[in-house]
């Protein structure tokens, strides 16, 4: 019995699957988009909550994230 014990990164090494072209677009974005920023400015401007009912408004981030990756 000759095996040797797996370490972390070879356990993730022998199970890693191909990245996928969606994948590596949003990492890019991740990495190129200043969202921070973008949603500094945005907040003030963005819809709240009412106390009056209603739906609520979709979360900024998501929202920012989805008009800009279209």
């Amino acid at each position: 019995m000759d095996s040797k014990q797996l370490g972390f990164g070879d356990y993730e090494q022998a199970n890693a699957k191909r990245r996928t072209r969606r994948e590596r677009f949003l990492s890019e974005m991740e990495k190129v988009v200043p969202w921070e920023a973008l949603l500094d400015l945005i907040e003030p401007h963005y819809p709240k909550t009412s106390s009056r009912g209603g739906r609520p408004p979709y979360p900024l981030q998501t929202m920012l994230r989805i008009h800009l990756l279209q």
